[in-house]
C-alpha cells in the first residue's frame, strides 16, 4: 500500500510529501522546496530508502531544493513537464529574492508527459498533465490509495493563481474539471499548501469550481 507524510517546508509553507510503498519501504519526495534536513531526518526515523524526487512544477517552493536533494542522495529528478523549464532557470535568483538557504536550478533526469507511470517499489503513479497554474504542472494519483498529489492546481476551498507567466484561468479550470474531477469524489488530493479535501467536496463547495 501506499503510504504518505506530508511536510510543510520553506516561508511559503509549502506541502513536500514524503511517498512509500510499505512493503518494500521505498520512497520518493514531491516537491522538496527546501529544508533538506528536516526530509532526510522523516526518512531516516521511518527507516525508508529514498529513490527519487517527483517535481509537480517549476515554482519555487516546490522545487528549490530538487538539486541539492539529488546531488546529496544520489537519486533522480523525475518531471515535471518540460515546459515548466523556465521555471527551474529562475529558481536560484527566486531564491536569492526570497531568502531561500538552497535555491538552485537543474534539469530533470526525465521529463514527464500526461499518461506516464512512476513507480515505487510495488506502487504506481499515474501522471497527469494539468496546465493552467504553470504550463508543465503534472499531477501524481494513486488509483489504489485514492490519493492524488496535485501541488498547485486545486487547494481546500481555493483554486491555484494564475497570474504568473504563463498561467492561464481557463486552462486551469479545464484541468480541475476534465483531468481530476473523473477520478472520484472519494479521492483525497494532497494540496501544494495547506490542508487536504476530497474531489467531492471540493465539487460542491470550492467558490471557484464548486458545481461543475
Amino acid at each position: 500500500m501506499l503510504k504518505y507524510e506530508t511536510i510543510p517546508v520553506t516561508p511559503f509553507q509549502q506541502n513536500c510529501s514524503v511517498v512509500w510503498c510499505d512493503q518494500t519501504r521505498k520512497a520518493a519526495v514531491i516537491d522538496p522546496g527546501g529544508e533538506i534536513a528536516q526530509i532526510m531526518a522523516f526518512v531516516a526515523h521511518m527507516d525508508l530508502t529514498l529513490e527519487q524526487i517527483w517535481i509537480t512544477h517549476g515554482h519555487l517552493d516546490h522545487a528549490a531544493a530538487a538539486h541539492a536533494l539529488s546531488e546529496q542522495a544520489g537519486i533522480p529528478i523525475i518531471g515535471p513537464e518540460k515546459q515548466d523549464q523556465f521555471w527551474i532557470d529562475g529558481i536560484a535568483s527566486q531564491g536569492a529574492q526570497y531568502g531561500f538557504d538552497v535555491a538552485d536550478g537543474f534539469v530533470p533526469t526525465r521529463w514527464l508527459q500526461d499518461g506516464d507511470q512512476v513507480t515505487l517499489g510495488q506502487e504506481t503513479l499515474q501522471v497527469i498533465h494539468c496546465p493552467g497554474h504553470t504550463p508543465g504542472h503534472v499531477v501524481f494519483y494513486s488509483a489504489s490509495a485514492q490519493r492524488a498529489f496535485v501541488g498547485d492546481v486545486l487547494f481546500a476551498g481555493s483554486i491555484g493563481r494564475t497570474d504568473f507567466p504563463r498561467g492561464d484561468h481557463a486552462t486551469l479550470i479545464h484541468s480541475i474539471t476534465q483531468k481530476l474531477w473523473p477520478l472520484g469524489n472519494e479521492t483525497v488530493f494532497i494540496p501544494g499548501h495547506g490542508p487536504e479535501s476530497t474531489f467531492g467536496r471540493e465539487r460542491v463547495s470550492n467558490p471557484y469550481v464548486g458545481g461543475t
